[in-house]
């Protein structure tokens, strides 16, 4: 039944699939979510409507699910056959069919909105651990079978677009559970998982201190932090900005921790000082710049590149495990690429600018217009069908360095050095 749905909800994808900008999805922006579903005729101002929220979701996530559904299907049969990637499949196809228990639903009566929230809940729950062991599949592949350059390629290629895919579901559902699930507690100034005055300056510290902690069990000391804040319009004032806490700290975390790691093992743990790691937070007209800047030695630039590729880590490779609710993520060279898929949902970005020998520049951009911040969503249509059958790109330079590659993120130089790491 589940497979013969997905291909129903996969028909406007093929009809739409030729148009230039193919309307397959309702995307949405920040300024959207925040003023959550409020377009119904007994709904006004912020007001949000249940009712409005249950009928988006019950089309679009058997959308959403149904096109990365769709392609899980062309990744390589060595991988479909992991049992943990076989897990993942399981999981999306029984919340697809439970989401369209309600395709046909009334959606006045009380009973199947508070069914659907807690529905929701328990698709959510399911889904927790498929960042991990997604990851777990990755090693299962390549203790089985050494995937070849096009493999590595399609992979890296699906990954990007199945994370931010989650992502943006992910983003669906804590909306409608964080404002009509009963008891729900969140702060006062948010609406569902947004924060319409996110304090940029407090999600830094609280990331810092918690990447802190870490470093300080591990290597019994850390550097300090500082902060500096520009903002032109309101001087002195703590920069704010529309968006999840959750995603920014998430980004933020993980930059710290590969900073803190950097500047303890560039000096030392016998050192009695480390240079601090600065923070820098400016608003400008389109965009907010996170800054986060380390003395920590640095990276070579032949290795830059490498550092959002899935499975690639200056950190060992935990062994592989049984998946389990703390299946780790240390090591599996999973933070950087997952960072720069928050930043991007929301039409951001995360880059690294790295001056071996010194240290390196990790830099967010995020909209400073919530009505610019548009959800950037994987699309499945033949462009994106054929690159899993493309056989590759024949370089045209006479070295295949990274910048003569076209700009494509899966060039055999890269995926080379991917391969033997």
């Amino acid at each position: 039944m589940a497979k013969s749905r997905i291909n129903q909800y996969f028909i406007q994808v093929e009809l739409a699939q030729d148009i230039e900008d193919p309307v397959i999805t309702w995307k949405r922006t920040l300024s959207r979510f925040e003023i959550p579903y409020a377009d119904c005729a007994v709904c006004t101002g912020k007001q949000a409507c249940e009712k409005t929220s249950f009928i988006f979701l019950r089309k679009e996530l058997p959308v959403r699910l149904a096109n990365i559904m769709k392609e899980i299907q062309l990744l390589p049969d060595n991988l479909l056959r992991m049992p943990s990637v076989s897990l993942v499949q399981s999981w999306y196809e029984r919340s697809f069919a439970e989401i369209l228990e309600y395709e046909q639903a009334d959606p006045s009566n009380y009973k199947v909105l508070e069914k659907f929230t807690s529905d929701l809940v328990t698709i959510r729950n399911r889904h927790n651990n498929v960042v991990q062991t997604m990851a777990q599949g990755m090693l299962e592949l390549r203790e089985n079978h050494q995937p070849d350059l096009q493999a590595e390629r399609n992979i890296q290629y699906f990954l990007d677009r199945f994370y931010i895919s989650r992502i943006s579901i992910r983003m669906l559902i804590n909306q409608h559970t964080l404002l009509f699930e009963q008891d729900t507690q969140m702060p006062p100034s948010h609406i569902g998982c947004i924060d319409p005055h996110c304090v940029i300056h407090d999600v830094i510290t609280d990331a810092y201190e918690n990447a802190k902690f870490l470093c300080d069990q591990y290597y019994l000391t850390s550097p300090d932090l500082v902060i500096e804040e520009y903002n032109p319009d309101n001087p002195g004032v703590k920069n704010t900005v529309v968006y999840v806490p959750s995603h920014l700290y998430h980004m933020v975390f993980e930059l710290f921790k590969n900073s803190m790691r950097a500047v303890v093992e560039h000096y030392g743990t016998a050192a009695d000082v480390y240079p601090s790691i600065h923070a820098l937070v400016v608003r400008g007209k389109e965009d907010i710049t996170i800054k986060v800047h380390d003395k920590g030695g640095g990276i070579p630039r032949s290795m830059q590149e490498l550092l959002f590729q899935y499975m690639f880590s200056t950190a060992p490779q935990p062994p592989m495990t049984a998946i389990s609710d703390s299946a780790p993520l240390a090591g599996y060279g999973y933070g950087l690429p997952l960072s720069r898929l928050y930043a991007r949902y929301f039409q951001g970005d995360l880059i690294l600018n790295s001056y071996e020998g010194y240290g390196t520049d990790a830099i967010i951009y995020l909209k400073a217009l919530s009505n610019e911040a548009n959800e950037v969503l994987p699309v499945f249509n033949k462009t994106s069908s054929r690159h899993y059958r493309d056989p590759g790109y024949t370089h045209d330079w006479s070295h295949t360095s990274s910048h003569h590659s076209n700009g494509k993120s899966g060039s055999n130089n890269s995926v080379h050095k991917m391969s033997s790491t």
